[in-house]
């Protein structure tokens, strides 16, 4: 959005306000929910030792999209993350595509989160008393308040996230001492409760699909790409530093609560942690669970909203989307009526309370994007060789990292089609209906000289 002043024209843009920090919070706030809820769905299809695999197996997945996110979105600064890459290294297409998969995957996982808050706030009416409360107006709230949040403002909405996401990883530390994890035996169970994969290693590979919860979002560092002071030191910093506390969060998830629960509960339930903090008899650590699964849920909520109302922004400044999606708050510097739009999408999708569909279509276009990224940083360093631009982050062991991506995403997929098949098939097809739909409809409204920002060099072989 533009303002007039005389004959001068002065373009409103978004405040760099943000440092390594906001960037943790910012990934780890959108994930951490999903050790509080999402991945014990992985114990049923493959037992705990199969989620357990699947874990750390997803784990070297997103070891990689943080790597070659790191290195692409500290060079591209922009916001849209993945989707400026596109934009800018293969073309509209696909930019449009990768724009897409993440507004839709921050906007599932959103409404997903949603549902959590209000499961828990019935849980917790149930424990006083007050049994069939209903949920949707929780759902509503917690959607309105943090879109409320977001549009005031951007620095206000992350230290906030940066707060109650400390706040829930403590919780889980606290929750691993409490257990006497250095005697084996007095509260964990794990000889008695572990047994052998119940469906093979099948199942194991079944289980990846849902060992994407324990990590689903950390890319979305890569949204706040405009608005840190210093993208080529935050962007790594965060995502990185992120990405280790979420291997180490989601390790201890496992430890507890397969050592809590046997894997049949487990495997459906829908707040472990907070189960598992019940279960060690603690008032005081049960009430901490309950205030950090909350927390967890509205951080990642509070994430997504983010994430989502920046992509869908970049689509509309570039006029991938209606123009009208492209402005900017003249007060806030908050993109606020992308902010404004996606609220009812997301609240329409919690209102169906089918959390593990939400779940699969969230899953489902992340992993579309990470496939993405496999092929992008390929191209990236073809076109732009190391030593042809500045770059802030290079990651090692190039092009190792982007051939695991491709093999694991792939492995996914398949994992995806042996549960939700039908799901996978469906949201393929809404994918060409739209990338259809944009080659006939909106690449006309495409400026493609305006679409190049950055001060590059021609790239090699162009």
């Amino acid at each position: 959005m533009s303002t007039t002043t005389g004959d001068s024209k002065q373009r409103i843009s978004m405040l760099k306000v943000l440092n390594p920090f906001h960037i943790w919070a910012l990934g780890v706030g959108i994930v951490l929910v999903g050790e509080f809820m999402g991945w014990n769905f992985s114990v049923a299809k493959g037992g705990a030792y199969g989620s357990l695999i699947a874990c750390w197996v997803i784990g070297l997945l997103y070891t990689c999209v943080a790597m070659i996110d790191s290195e692409v979105t500290s060079t591209v600064a922009a916001a849209g993350g993945q989707y400026t890459q596109a934009k800018h290294i293969i073309g509209p297409l696909m930019a449009f595509n990768v724009g897409l998969y993440l507004v839709m995957a921050y906007t599932m996982l959103e409404a997903a989160d949603a549902l959590v808050v209000g499961d828990l706030m019935k849980s917790g009416a149930e424990a006083l008393g007050h049994a069939g409360l209903d949920t949707k107006p929780f759902v509503v709230l917690t959607i309105a308040f943090l879109a409320w949040l977001n549009y005031r403002g951007v620095f206000t909405t992350l230290t906030l996230n940066f707060v109650i996401t400390f706040v829930a990883f403590i919780a889980i530390l606290v929750l691993f001492l409490a257990v006497e994890p250095a005697n084996p035996g007095a509260v964990l169970k794990h000889k008695e409760l572990l047994t052998d994969l119940p469906y093979g290693w099948i199942g194991v590979v079944a289980s990846l699909q849902f060992g994407m919860w324990y990590y689903l979002g950390i890319e979305g560092t890569c949204q706040a790409a405009e608005e840190v002071r210093s993208a080529g030191r935050a962007i790594p910093l965060g995502t990185m530093g992120g990405m280790m506390t979420l291997l180490v969060a989601a390790s201890l998830t496992w430890y507890i609560c397969a050592g809590l629960m046997p894997w049949q509960y487990l495997g459906q339930a829908v707040t472990p942690l907070y189960d598992a903090g019940t279960l060690v008899g603690s008032t005081k650590l049960q009430l901490l669970l309950f205030v950090a699964t909350a927390f967890a849920a509205i951080a990642s909520a509070n994430g997504c909203i983010n994430d989502a109302s920046r992509a869908w922004f970049s689509l509309g400044r570039d006029r991938y989307m209606p123009v009208f999606f492209g402005a900017i708050h003249p007060k806030y510097r908050t993109p606020y009526r992308s902010i404004i739009f996606l609220v009812p999408i997301a609240v329409s999708f919690a209102f169906t309370g089918l959390l593990d569909q939400v779940i699969t279509f969230s899953i489902l276009s992340g992993l579309l994007g990470y496939t993405f990224m496999s092929i992008n940083i390929v191209k990236f360093r073809k076109m732009w060789p190391l030593g042809s631009i500045h770059r802030g982050y290079i990651h090692p062991f190039h092009p190792l990292p982007a051939i695991t991506l491709l093999i694991l995403c792939s492995a996914t997929y398949f994992a995806t089609f042996l549960g939700y098949g039908t799901s996978l098939l469906s949201i393929l097809a809404f994918y060409i209906v739209a990338s259809i739909w944009f080659s006939v409809r909106r690449y006309k409204f495409v400026k493609r000289a305006d679409q190049f920002t950055m001060p590059w060099p021609r790239p090699k072989g162009y």
